[in-house]
């Protein structure tokens, strides 16, 4: 794979991962993320959005490789799949959203 080829590769995974946070509410689940594993419930709170709405983010983010989840008992939680997201996301907080 030549390095052109390599940057290409990138370029798209980087777009559909900006592309996810464009939208506030899969930011807002997202920043909600970032420090560690939380419930549905956790999320909705956070977000401010419906259950329904969080949840249909949170399918489409889990389809997309952005957050993985696991079950204990009957409840399910989510974090974010990818260390480098996490990453992104605290430079996003760093860089706006200073107090």
């Amino acid at each position: 794979m030549t390095k052109s080829d390599q940057l290409a590769r990138n370029a798209e995974e980087v777009a559909r991962i900006l592309k996810q946070l464009a939208h506030p509410v899969r930011l807002k689940i997202l920043c909600c993320l970032e420090e560690n594993e939380k419930t549905v419930t956790h999320i909705v709170e956070h977000s401010g959005a419906s259950q329904s709405w969080v949840s249909q983010f949170l399918a489409r983010m889990k389809l997309e490789g952005l957050i993985a989840s696991r079950r204990e008992g009957s409840f399910v939680y989510y974090r974010i799949a990818d260390p480098r997201l996490s990453r992104l996301l605290k430079s996003v907080r760093e860089i706006y959203c200073k107090e």
